[in-house]
């Protein structure tokens, strides 16, 4: 059996040969800078998402999110213009609901904040997103 890349001090996680990478609950959590403003993927930092937002409601924004994104990939490989614009509004509609565009979540007030998501989510919910 060929040894591991353990072997030659590399972790299995960070070898391109080795897959078998033991993920954790921790693991699965993005690295935050130390404000908790930024996630940090492949050493890019990236806006993260608003940390008031409702558990309840942030699901229901990632679930448009992701939605969304797999109708931009449906709307590219059929060559549908209209549908891939109006599904990357949905999917712009749901980074501003949840924090990650438009004006930073901290420097918001409380009661801004609580009209940008519930804004976000009432147009993604009625499927006035798109227009």
């Amino acid at each position: 059996m060929t040894p591991g890349p353990e072997a030659a001090g590399v972790p299995a996680c960070h070898s391109r040969l080795w897959h078998a990478c033991t993920v954790t609950a921790d693991a699965r959590q993005p690295e935050r800078t130390p404000d908790g403003r930024y996630i940090v993927v492949g050493g890019r930092r990236w806006r993260a998402t608003d940390p008031d937002i409702p558990e309840d409601a942030a699901a229901r924004l990632r679930r448009h999110l992701m939605a969304a994104r797999r109708a931009v990939g449906t709307a590219r490989r059929t060559r549908d213009v209209a549908a891939e614009r109006a599904a990357r509004a949905r999917v712009h509609t749901a980074k501003v609901a949840l924090g990650e565009r438009g004006t930073p979540w901290w420097e918001q007030e409380d009661a801004e904040r609580r009209t940008r998501w519930s804004d976000g989510l009432a147009a993604l919910d009625d499927g006035t997103a798109d227009a």
